[in-house]
């Protein structure tokens, strides 16, 4: 909140604003994108600050890969980066920290009928979840405050979680971002004066697939007498399934139709909100309670499988995004009829 105002009167001056001619940009007016600026120096001193307690968490190699990340993203807010570069760079701060830094999942809690992973398909596995879940931030970073609400919802859970497992490196780490994130959002929401941008996002994916990892890691160790960490697979899921649905589900739509899953489009459910009416504001709280609904649902329902949970988790998105879709049918046709779900 203090660093904000600092960074807003740099870009007026020197004229570093978001690219406001691009088709999918929602703004008519050119705002800095530079938040990311400060959502990193926050969370960096924080954590700094609280690393006394124990060392669940290898913060020399968190610390490299978020700086890693920090640098791509500037590169890119202030003036692009080719997509092929920026994976790579992810792939290489994933790698940090899977190899070093030793976070990666080791097992899979009998979903899929799959118990302990090896060490080399747990390695790939974890790579390709951290850069998931890191991209998975950037593209939800479309519409005023989303990416900044779900990092809040995402971490936020995490703290809760690892305070309730005796975990408070952990949770230190998770509260300093959701704190860094916090002081950003209040200059985000609509309408906004600053973007998080590349730097902000990459950064909250990284933290938060992170978090992710560790906690399903630390779930299986735990003691017992936790109901909610013989569902850590599923929370886990639950918890993150608001930016991975739309990542994925734009992915797959693109390769059907034979495009590159990197090339850039206004299907995101966000977009897809806003072509519906819905303000900036309206669309971030209702993605922000439907993820919110998953995570309650796995709390509620957490005697069930980690499989069968996480097969009803995915169908609460799917149903939404079904529904959208019989809205947008239906207002093109002008016409509130059956076949409008099917076609």
């Amino acid at each position: 909140m203090l660093a904000i105002p600092s960074i807003l009167h740099v870009a007026r001056a020197r004229h570093l604003y978001d690219d406001v001619g691009h088709f999918r940009k929602q703004h008519d007016h050119g705002i800095p994108r530079l938040g990311g600026v400060a959502i990193f120096v926050s969370f960096i001193i924080t954590t700094l600050l609280f690393n006394i307690i124990d060392k669940a968490l290898p913060i020399s190699y968190l610390l490299i890969s978020c700086i890693i990340m920090f640098t791509v993203g500037l590169k890119d807010d202030l003036s692009g980066v080719n997509s092929s570069t920026k994976f790579l760079i992810q792939f290489i701060a994933a790698a940090i920290l899977v190899i070093l830094g030793g976070i990666r999942i080791t097992s899979l809690y009998g979903v899929f009928d799959i118990y302990n992973l090896p060490y080399v398909p747990s390695a790939i596995f974890s790579t390709l979840l951290i850069m998931l879940v890191i991209n998975s931030f950037n593209l939800i970073d479309g519409i005023d405050g989303l990416a900044a609400m779900t990092g809040i919802i995402v971490n936020g859970t995490f703290s809760l979680l690892f305070i309730q497992l005796k975990q408070y490196e952990l949770a230190a780490g998770c509260l300093a971002a959701v704190g860094a994130v916090a002081g950003f959002l209040r200059y985000n929401v609509t309408p906004a004066k600053i973007f998080m941008g590349d730097t902000g996002a990459l950064l909250i994916g990284l933290i938060s697939a992170v978090m992710a990892i560790k906690y399903t890691e630390i779930s299986k160790v735990t003691g017992i007498e936790i109901p909610h960490v013989y569902a850590a697979p599923a929370l886990t899921v639950a918890i993150l399934i608001g930016p991975v649905f739309d990542t994925l589900r734009v992915f797959v739509i693109r390769i059907f139709n034979r495009q590159s899953p990197f090339e850039a489009d206004r299907n995101h459910m966000h977009h897809r909100m806003l072509k519906l009416g819905f303000s900036h504001l309206q669309a971030t709280l209702c993605l922000s309670a439907l993820n919110l609904t998953a995570i309650g649902m796995v709390l509620l329902f957490r005697n069930l499988s980690n499989s069968l949970l996480i097969a009803l988790i995915i169908l609460i998105p799917v149903i939404f995004n079904w529904f959208i879709t019989f809205c947008i049918r239906s207002k093109e046709r002008e016409n509130v009829a059956l076949r409008n779900l099917f076609a």
